[in-house]
């Protein structure tokens, strides 16, 4: 349907996993991606994601950016704005799964995932709403934020204590800058994946925790990046109106049983 035509979009971590199923989404429905990430290596192999857009006629450049850096997501924004013109999404993708229990973290791990996941999400907020405010609306939106959150943002996180938190607050400010920023023109939204089938910033779930994800699980399967990209992709469009401030549950089911 090509939904983005003529749309610059920020995607972080988008390398691998959801993040570059993402940008490969968002390229084939026309929009000009513009990929952040520390690598432009795959996980799981295959070729850099800008490559792959590239080669099936999309748009698509590569800036390396640490989201831990607000100077970096800044500069980040700023090359998006500059060689595209205006920047109307970023999805602030990026994040790490390290954790464990309260009494078993230490500062080293607290300190790193509240620097991607907590912090590089307001970096790239902060650098995109700052941009977006500079820009004439196109029918009522000046820009949109879409945040990935997680159903552990709602939820205990078991033995992965630092990562609930950090995505606990991803929910809080993706309402806050809604409420704050509505009447600027600017929305904010974010997807909650549940279990979802893909490498996680290095942290593998073991057979124990995906048997438990599926009895947990109402629909009868697990996640896809693709069921994420689906959500991502309808809150990025100009087809979701009058929705902001929102977590959207890409779940199936789980926080509803």
């Amino acid at each position: 349907m090509e939904r983005l035509v003529n749309h610059t979009v920020i995607i972080t971590g988008a390398a691998s996993g959801i993040g570059r199923t993402i940008a490969i989404r968002f390229a084939a429905e026309g929009a000009k991606v513009v990929l952040a990430d520390i690598t432009t290596e795959a996980r799981d192999g295959g070729a850099p994601t800008h490559e792959l857009i590239l080669q099936n006629g999309g748009s698509a450049d590569f800036v390396e950016t640490d989201v831990s850096s607000s100077a970096q997501v800044d500069a980040l924004v700023a090359h998006a704005a500059a060689h595209h013109g205006r920047l109307d999404v970023i999805v602030n993708n990026a994040a790490v799964g390290h954790g464990d229990r309260l009494t078993e973290t230490d500062d080293t791990t607290w300190d790193q995932v509240m620097a991607v996941n907590l912090s590089g999400v307001f970096y790239g907020c902060r650098a995109a709403a700052r941009q977006m405010l500079t820009q004439k609306p196109r029918d009522e939106v000046r820009g949109r934020i879409v945040n990935i959150s997680s159903q552990h943002g709602m939820i205990a996180s078991p033995n992965h204590l630092a990562y609930g938190v950090s995505k606990s607050g991803v929910v809080y400010m993706t309402r806050q800058i809604a409420a704050d920023y509505a009447r600027d023109g600017i929305v904010c939204n974010a997807v909650a994946p549940g279990k979802i089938l893909t490498d996680m910033g290095g942290y593998v779930p073991s057979e124990a925790q995906l048997e438990y994800a599926r009895r947990r699980t109402p629909w009868p399967r697990l996640g896809q990046p693709d069921d994420v990209a689906s959500a991502a992709l309808f809150l990025a469009s100009p087809e979701a109106t009058y929705v902001t401030g929102e977590n959207l549950m890409v779940d199936g089911g789980w926080m509803a049983s």
